[in-house]
């Protein structure tokens, strides 16, 4: 977590921003996954309030048209049609069954309504943990410590034992050895 302007937000919690115009006035609605929402897991687009977490007055836009969501396994926020007929537009195509990846940029046609996704954050993948930079040093036969390579013709900077006859070791990470 981290603070920022008297809030407190979470880190890379993927979000998209979506921008739209209804009745003279510019919106824009941030989604964000697993935000509370009336249907767990998705943000559904429409007409009826009762259904929709994002509702639209303009008659061309079905009672609940679209969902949103995040799709973890592909690490990409999704949209899937949930109408037969007056299906949406994604990036100019009618979308029926398959469900597009949004990217920043795409554009969003709910009957006459154009959304624009303007802003995208996608954070990192779960489970994916940048690698630590590792070093490799000497195991020092007496004491145990580690030493960088180039104390190899020094001895241990600790005990002063010679390191020729000394294992190769993976140095941890902020340990203060090598």
């Amino acid at each position: 977590m981290k603070y920022v302007e008297g809030k407190i937000t979470v880190e890379n919690m993927p979000e998209l921003t979506l921008n739209w115009q209804e009745k003279q006035q510019n919106i824009s609605k941030k989604i964000f996954h697993q935000q509370y929402s009336k249907h767990p897991g998705t943000v559904r687009l429409g007409r009826d309030p009762a259904q929709c977490d994002l509702v639209f007055s303009d008659l061309t836009v079905s009672g609940l048209h679209v969902e949103i969501f995040f799709d973890s396994a592909k690490h990409a926020f999704v949209l899937r049609n949930l109408r037969e007929s007056n299906p949406p537009l994604v990036d100019g195509r009618a979308i029926t069954y398959e469900e597009p990846l949004l990217h920043q940029g795409s554009t969003i046609y709910l009957g006459e309504v154009k959304l624009q996704v303007s802003e995208m954050e996608l954070g990192e993948p779960e489970g994916h943990t940048l690698p630590k930079q590792v070093s490799y040093g000497l195991q020092c036969p007496n004491c145990g410590r580690h030493s960088s390579y180039d104390r190899i013709a020094l001895g241990c900077q600790w005990c002063g034992t010679s390191l020729t006859s000394a294992i190769s070791v993976v140095i941890p990470p902020n340990s203060g050895e090598g």
